[in-house]
C-alpha cells in the first residue's frame, strides 16, 4: 500500500511539474547562436580637474574611495591630482551588435557620445577600437564600424508583428557583466515619452540596467526587434519598465548614417497637442483621434497649404493619426521635397490639402520673452478670470490681431489649466470658432452657455500655443 501511495505521489507530482513549465521559453539556442554578435562597448573621455573639487581625483565626492584617497595618500607637491591641474579619464560601458559582417555596430548614441576612445570587445575576447560614422540624437542611434571581417551578425526581425504578451530577451553588458541575458514580455508598443517624439518605443519588463544600453532586443525567433534605450527608474536602476528603439526605426536610421553621416528629417512647421475626449466635442468629432494644430509656423510648409490654428490633423499621407504623437514620426520619417496630402477636420468638415515637407534643422532656436498687460477691468467674468485687452504694441509682438491677457485667476477657474500672463486667443464650442478681439465679447460669449457646456479656449502661453478646455461652466454671474 505505501508502495502504491508512493507511486500515485511521484505521478502527481511529475504531472504538476510538467504542467507548470510547460509552454515555458526556452533560450539557450537562441543565446548561443545570436550572443556572439553582441558587444561590449567601453569608451573614454579625458577630463580635467583643478586638484581643489571632486574632480581633482577620479572619483566623485560621495564615493568612499575618494574619502580614502584625500585623507591618507601623502600629498607631495607637483603629483597630479593632489592640487595640480591634471587630465584623468571617465570610462562608461555600454552595448551593441553587429549588424554586417565588414564590422558596423549598432548602439545608442548616448552611449559614445564625447567619446574620445571607443573599444569593444568580442565574445572570443578580441578588442578592436571603433569609430563613429554617425549618430543621431533625436532617435539615440548611433553607427560604428570596427576593422575586422567575417564577423558574426544578427539576424533582424519585424517589430510591427510583435505582440503585447510576447517573450523576448535582451543581452547585454549591465555593470559590465558581458553578455548577460534577461528576459521578459512586450508590455506595449508604440510608447510616447516626454521629449522623444521620433521613437513609438517597445516597452518591456525585461531586465535592463546600466550597461544594457545599445544592445539587442530580440524575439523568440532570434531576431532582433528593437535596441535597449531607456528605463524608467526612480532609483537609478531596474524597476520593472523598459524601452527599445524598434529596429527598422533605428535601421533607417543608420542608413542614412552610413550613406551621408546624418539623418535628414521632414517638418511641416506645425505646434500640435493630443485631442482630448473634451476638445473632440469642442470641434465637433465623434472620436478623440488626431492632433490638434495651435499654432503654424509663419511662411512654413503648413501655412502655404492652408492648415489653421484649431484644425484637426486626421491623415498625413494617406495614413490615420490616432494620437498626436503619429504625426511627428510620419513627417520625420518622410523625405524632404516630398508631396503629401494632409486631411483636416475644419468647422464640422474635412479639407485635403497639399503640401511639401521641408526639411528639419539640426539646431531649432527658442526664444521667450516677457509680456505683460495693462489690466482694464478688475472685475472676473463667468470664468473666473480677470483679463484686459493687448496694446498695440503687445500684439505687434506677439503677431496677433487680437487677444485678452489673464491679469488673474480666481476660484471658478480652478477647473482648468489657465495661468496669469496666459493669452486668450480664441473660444471653441459647439464645432465653431471665435476669435477674441475684446473683453465685452469674450463675456458676452461666455454668456451663451448653459452650465453643462463645456468650451474649449487657444491659449498662447510663452511662445507656446496651447488648447484648455473648461468642462461645465459656473452660474451667469461675475464674481
Amino acid at each position: 500500500m505505501k508502495q502504491l501511495l508512493a507511486v500515485v505521489f511521484f505521478t502527481c507530482f511529475s504531472l504538476l511539474a510538467n504542467a507548470q513549465t510547460r509552454g515555458l521559453p526556452d533560450f539557450t539556442e537562441l543565446v548561443e547562436k545570436q550572443g556572439p554578435a553582441v558587444v561590449n562597448i567601453s569608451t573614454t573621455q579625458s577630463a580635467r580637474g583643478n586638484g581643489r573639487g571632486a574632480q581633482s581625483l577620479p572619483f566623485d565626492e560621495n564615493d568612499p574611495m575618494y574619502e580614502f584617497f584625500r585623507r591618507f595618500v601623502p600629498r607631495q607637491p607637483g603629483v597630479p591630482g593632489f592640487g595640480q591641474p591634471r587630465e584623468f579619464e571617465s570610462r562608461s560601458l555600454g552595448s551593441g551588435f553587429i549588424v554586417s559582417p565588414d564590422g558596423y555596430i549598432l548602439t545608442n548614441a548616448h552611449v559614445v557620445e564625447s567619446a574620445d576612445e571607443i573599444l569593444i570587445r568580442l565574445t572570443d575576447k578580441r578588442e578592436f577600437k571603433a569609430r563613429v560614422i554617425g549618430a543621431d540624437k533625436r532617435t539615440d542611434v548611433a553607427l560604428i564600424k570596427i576593422e575586422a571581417t567575417a564577423l558574426p551578425t544578427v539576424r533582424l526581425g519585424d517589430p510591427s508583428v510583435l505582440k503585447v504578451g510576447e517573450w523576448v530577451i535582451a543581452i547585454g553588458s549591465p555593470f559590465g557583466f558581458d553578455n548577460s541575458v534577461t528576459a521578459g514580455i512586450v508590455s506595449a508598443k508604440g510608447r510616447s515619452l516626454p521629449q522623444e517624439n521620433y521613437v513609438p518605443f517597445i516597452q518591456t519588463d525585461v531586465a535592463v540596467n546600466p550597461g544594457n544600453s545599445g544592445g539587442p532586443l530580440f524575439n523568440m525567433k532570434g531576431e532582433v526587434v528593437g535596441i535597449n534605450s531607456q528605463i524608467y527608474s526612480r532609483s537609478g536602476g531596474f524597476m520593472g519598465i523598459s524601452f527599445a528603439i524598434p529596429i527598422d526605426v533605428a535601421m533607417d536610421v543608420q542608413t542614412q548614417l552610413r550613406a551621408t553621416g546624418k539623418v535628414s528629417r521632414g517638418r511641416i512647421g506645425v505646434v500640435i497637442q493630443d485631442l482630448t475626449k473634451d476638445l473632440a466635442e469642442s470641434f465637433g468629432l465623434s472620436k478623440a483621434q488626431g492632433a490638434v494644430v495651435n499654432a503654424v509656423e509663419k511662411g512654413g510648409p503648413a501655412e502655404k497649404a492652408g492648415i489653421e490654428p484649431g484644425d484637426v490633423i486626421l491623415k498625413f499621407d494617406g495614413k490615420a493619426i490616432t494620437g498626436s504623437g503619429d504625426l511627428p514620426r510620419m513627417v520625420g520619417a518622410t523625405r524632404p521635397g516630398a508631396r503629401v496630402t494632409v486631411q483636416v477636420w475644419r468647422k464640422g468638415t474635412t479639407k485635403d490639402l497639399a503640401l511639401v515637407v521641408a526639411e528639419i534643422p539640426d539646431e531649432k532656436l527658442a526664444a521667450g520673452s516677457s509680456r505683460a498687460a495693462k489690466p482694464v477691468e478688475k472685475v472676473a467674468n463667468r470664468l473666473g478670470l480677470v483679463v484686459s485687452e493687448l496694446t498695440a504694441e503687445q500684439k505687434r509682438e506677439l503677431k496677433v490681431n487680437g487677444g485678452l491677457v489673464i491679469q488673474e485667476v480666481r476660484s471658478n477657474s480652478a477647473r482648468a489649466d489657465l495661468r496669469p500672463g496666459d493669452v486668450i486667443l480664441a473660444l471653441f464650442a459647439r464645432g465653431e470658432s471665435t476669435e477674441i478681439r475684446s473683453v465685452q465679447q469674450f463675456n458676452s460669449l461666455l454668456a451663451q452657455f448653459d452650465k453643462a457646456a463645456n468650451v474649449t479656449l487657444l491659449v498662447r502661453r510663452g511662445d507656446v500655443q496651447t488648447f484648455v478646455t473648461v468642462k461645465g461652466l459656473p452660474d451667469r454671474r461675475a464674481e
